[in-house]
This record gives structure tokens, sequence and C-alpha cells, in this order.
């Protein structure tokens, strides 16, 4: 296989996040902040001039140098504290430290819905201003008011946030420029008074958030190659769990459009069963357990929440089950193509894989003997009624795991994580010596795995089909191998990775399907798609081809380390949301699978 040249295109997805796993903030290249929600990830943008439009006079938090000739950016190492050194054309230099503090506090982790930012000369005179255009409403206009001598309140619907500052602050209010001669201090927090010496606290707020990710990330079991993009990648994904709850948000952003002009424009933020499935499995290689417990909380309360065992394919931070869909008028959108939209009615939707997604996420707690809460025969009779919920409906039409908007069929990929659920429940079963419990599932297993290889398997194209009633391509089908469902070398497998190979990719990327759907026929390739095709070359012995084409995904990514959902395979441009689970799923594993042992070192 040859892979073509990194393409010469604007990455126009090109931020940096920063968080602290309770609310979130996206830091464009020029330094400002450009997207953050409050009191949480699916709340009101605070800054929205991510999708304001093509040139929004607000929606952002803007400290800059007068006469800007360049804006280096870079995190701290293993951490989400991003630095930002901004240059003018006589030589003058400055620093910005952004950050969310995130450190243990009295006994609990201390994140509040709070940003801090500090800014230091570093060469010359350098001069600054300070422009802090918050909005309130969905792109409305929030009151803002002087609160004393140092600080500013801001008014939201959904609470009050004060601005505390060791800058003058008139000259902030009134974005007017100054030199600045020593360090100065922001917190954008709730709205209490400060005590103690702002910049004394900030500055060790700083350090004690730098420790705290540093020792995580400490924690982690990585690869031996690529170890940056693992790590990041990594921070990045804690980033998207709501910590209080214990979900995974599929991304930190909403409408950034699949593709220029389509209408594709999701609301990414909140807690799709399958994105969080694969998130954890990612994260457990590392060994980040604290978001695998964290995460089996919150499916626990999912589950007892169910009504007669029924799973939506997705569910805010808190859990709520009603996330109805609407637009934002005020905001223009992404580069000016809205609409932005404001909840997902995918939550609606019938999709029957999240059964397998529940299953198979939640038994791993039957095994784990690291985790504080090993499950037990409480919990397996729980999840039994998410396994008759896959028995009953593994050969019934859905939306599938693309989530169709009109059309409805029996998905090969959803019928396959309804097996997995039967078949997982046998092996939590056999975990907890129940072996009536465990030949009742195993059985149910083995009938759905003769129905799906039955209906779904076409000898005329040698191929599995993505329904049961067509003969579809899909890219998800390369997933029966991620699930078990296939060994590498079934001849069953092997056409049809062929086959989806020849039929959806492009050049060097992956598209999900190549038939029309609600919207028309797909513009751009689905990232995780490729890391899935990477797996497969690796895992049926094509090992020369998989590096080469995860050499050229990481060449793709942003100057943060990520990826958004889509990319363009033509201009290499991403599209969709950022920073997207999926993608980022897809570099850890990728990176796992093709490391070189750390014994070959030693």
């Amino acid at each position: 296989m040859t892979v073509g040249p990194v393409p010469e295109s604007a990455v126009s997805v090109d931020l940096w996040p920063i968080g602290n796993c309770q609310v979130s903030a996206l830091v464009d290249r020029a330094g400002r902040f450009v997207w953050a929600c409050v009191p949480r990830v699916d709340g009101d943008p605070l800054f929205s001039a991510l999708v304001g439009g093509a040139e929004p006079d607000g929606g952002y938090w803007s400290i800059a140098i007068e006469n800007s000739v360049s804006v280096e950016q870079h995190y701290i190492r293993n951490t989400p504290i991003l630095v930002s050194t901004h240059t003018d054309n006589a030589g003058n230099v400055l620093e910005v430290v952004d950050f969310c503090p995130r450190f243990a506090r009295s006994g609990r982790t201390y994140r509040p819905v709070a940003f801090a930012r500090i800014v230091r000369p570093v060469h010359g005179s350098p001069r600054v201003t300070v422009q802090l255009r918050t909005t309130c409403g969905w792109g409305g206009t929030c009151r803002e008011q002087i609160g004393g001598s140092n600080h500013l309140r801001i008014l939201l619907d959904s609470m009050q946030l004060r601005l505390t500052t060791t800058a003058p602050i008139g000259m902030v209010q009134e974005e007017r420029t100054f030199r600045l001669e020593r360090p100065l201090h922001f917190f954008l927090g709730p709205d209490e008074s400060f005590s103690g010496d702002l910049a004394e606290t900030l500055d060790a707020m700083l350090a004690q958030t730098t420790a705290e990710w540093q020792e995580w990330v400490r924690g982690l079991a990585i690869p031996l190659e690529w170890q940056d993009v693992v790590i990041r990648s990594a921070i990045t994904l804690k980033l998207c769990q709501h910590e209080e709850t214990g979900a995974i948000v599929a991304a930190l952003t909403t409408s950034i459009p699949e593709h220029a002009g389509s209408e594709r424009n999701w609301d990414y933020r909140y807690c799709w069963i399958r994105d969080a499935y694969y998130t954890v499995q990612a994260l457990n290689r590392l060994g980040a357990l604290d978001v695998l417990e964290g995460y089996l909380g919150y499916l626990r309360n999912i589950v007892d929440s169910a009504a007669g065992g029924h799973i939506q394919p997705l569910y805010g931070v808190l859990g709520e089950a009603t996330l109805e869909e609407r637009f934002a008028p005020a905001l223009a959108g992404y580069r000016g193509m809205g609409p932005v939209r404001v909840g997902n009615q995918a939550y609606e939707q019938i999709q029957h894989d999240a059964y397998g997604q529940i299953v198979l996420c939640s038994v791993h707690a039957f095994f784990d003997q690291r985790l504080f809460r090993q499950s037990g025969r409480e919990d397996f009779e729980r999840l039994e009624h998410v396994g008759e919920r896959a028995w009953q409906f593994h050969d019934q039409p859905d939306a599938g795991l693309w989530e169709l908007r009109t059309r409805q069929s029996v998905h090969t990929y959803s019928s396959a994580m309804c097996w997995a659920a039967c078949d997982r429940l046998a092996n939590a079963a056999h975990a907890l010596d129940l072996p009536e419990r465990r030949d009742f599932w195993q059985d149910r297993a083995d009938r759905i795995r003769n129905q799906i290889e039955a209906s779904a398997w076409r000898p005329d194209t040698n191929r599995m089909s993505a329904t049961f009633a067509g003969d579809d391509l899909d890219a998800s089908l390369i997933q029966l191998l991620d699930l078990r469902f296939f060994e590498p070398g079934d001849p069953r497998f092997i056409g049809t990775l062929d086959a989806v190979e020849k039929g959806l990719r492009r050049g060097s990327h992956m598209l999900r399907y190549d038939t029309e759907d609600d919207f028309g026929l797909p513009e751009t390739a689905f990232n995780v798609c490729t890391f899935w095709l990477i797996e497969a070359l690796h895992f049926t012995g094509r090992e020369a081809d998989a590096r080469a084409l995860f050499d050229e995904m990481l060449a793709r990514r942003t100057a943060a380390g990520l990826l958004s959902e889509d990319i363009d395979p033509t201009s290499g441009e991403l599209w969709g949301n950022y920073p997207q689970t999926y993608s980022l799923v897809g570099m850890i594993n990728c990176a796992a699978l093709l490391s070189k042992p750390w014994s070959s070192i030693r």
C-alpha cells in the first residue's frame, strides 16, 4: 500500500482544550477563548465565538499583545495547561498561561466552574489588550457590572460569575491597551469574594493543578512508541468526562459541521452509550481506572432508571433522558455555516447496539480485582434486564450506529452487539459461579450468532452485509473483529474487510458508508473508521500498511495533537465536533497495537 503526501491545507478546527472535568474551554491559535460552557459542558456558552459566524465581534476572551506578529503555543508537559507566547513587531514578548484548577483539597477534588489566566512579561516592554466579551442565552449579551476595585460581575441565567484580577479593572472593561510591567492574574469563577492574595493563590493553583495531572499521567500504562500521542489523547479523553457523575461526552462542542454547508451540525455534548464504551475500553487499556469506575457508576444509575430495560442511545451528563433539539438563532454557526443546535433528538431513536455496549462496559467489573467496587449477583441480575432487551430486539430494525433519522433496517452491527451482550453475560455468570445462567445466556448468544451468519452473509459477494435485508457496505462491519465475532483469519472476515476497504476507502481515509442518507451523500471520511481499518490491517498481517496509514493519520492532527470527527479526504481539512472521543480512542488503540514492546529496549 502507498499513502499520499500530507496536503497543505487549512486545518480549521485547530483548537487547544483546557479543562478540569467540570468545565472546559477551547483556545484558538491567537490565544483567545472561543468556546466554553457553564456551569458544565452541556450548558450555555459563555464564550461562543467558535459558532458565532465568520468574524464574530463577541463570544471570546482575548489577551493579546499590541502589534502581534506571532503566537506560539504548547502544553505544560503531561497536562492540559496551555502556554501561549505572544511576540510583537519590536521583539517584545509576553506569555499567557491558561488552565482550569483541578487538585485534591480537603479530601475532595477541587474543580470549580472557573478559568484561570496568568499573564507574564517575558522580554522588553509589551503592551497588552484584554477583551472579555462574554455571551449569555446562546449568543445574547451578558449583563456586566463593576463589582469593586478589582472585580467584574457577569450575570447569567444559570449562575453569576465574577472576574477577579490584579489588572486595572477599568482598563479591562473598556478594552484599553496598557503596558505589561508585572505579572497579571485573572480568575473567572463563581461570584464569591476571593479570599487571600490572588497572585499567590493562582500561582499555587497552577502548581497543584500541574502536579495533579502529571501524577495522573504517571499512572498510565502507555506503549513504547507514540507516547506523546497516547498521553495527549488520554488527557483529552479525561477532559471529556463529567467527573461529578462519571458521564463521558462525545465531544466538547456542538454544531461544527461534518463538511462545508452540510447542515450535518449536531450537539455532541452528551453521553452516548456507544462512544463512552469505546472511550473506557481505550482508557482501561492504559490503566486509567478512575475513568472506568466513574463511568460504571454512571451506567449503574442508567440501568437502575431504565424502564423495562430500555436503553436510550444517549443521556445528559446528569443522566437526563430528555434532550430536546432546538436551534440557537442568535449564533450564525461555525464559519457562518449554521444552524447551531442545542440538544440532540437522537435520544428518541431506537439503537439496539446500546444494549451490548452497556453489558460490555459493565461486565469488566465482574473480573477486575483492582476496582474499589467489584460487581456481584445483584448487579448481574440488573444487567440481565438489559440482556433480555438485547435478545428481544437483536433481529429488529433500528436507526443503527450512524443514527439515520428517517430510515430503519436490521443492522448487522446492532445485532452483533446484542450477541455480545448475551455472550458476555454468560462470561459474567461463569465468574459468579452461576452455571445455569451461564448456559442460558450462552444458548441465546449462539442462537443470535447463527441468525447473523445466516442473514448477513452474502456468498455471491463473499462478504457480510451491513443490513439483513440488503447487500450494503458499512465500515462498522470491521468491528466484528474487535467484538470477537470473527477471528482475524476467518475467510468471511477477510472477504468482508477486502470489500469494505475497496468500497469505502478514499485514499488514506475511510467513509462510514457511501450511500445517500437523510442529508445526501457524505463528503468527508469518519476518522475512527480509518483507525478501525488500521487495527484490521494489523490483525490480518499487513503490519507495514497499518503503520504507514497510522503515521499519516497522526500527521493530520491539530497543533494540539488532536483530531475532530471528520476529515476531507482530498484537502485533509478537519471537520466535525472537536475534540472527538472516537478519534482519540483510535489513536490510543492503534498506538498500543502497533508499538514495539517495552522489552525491545531492555
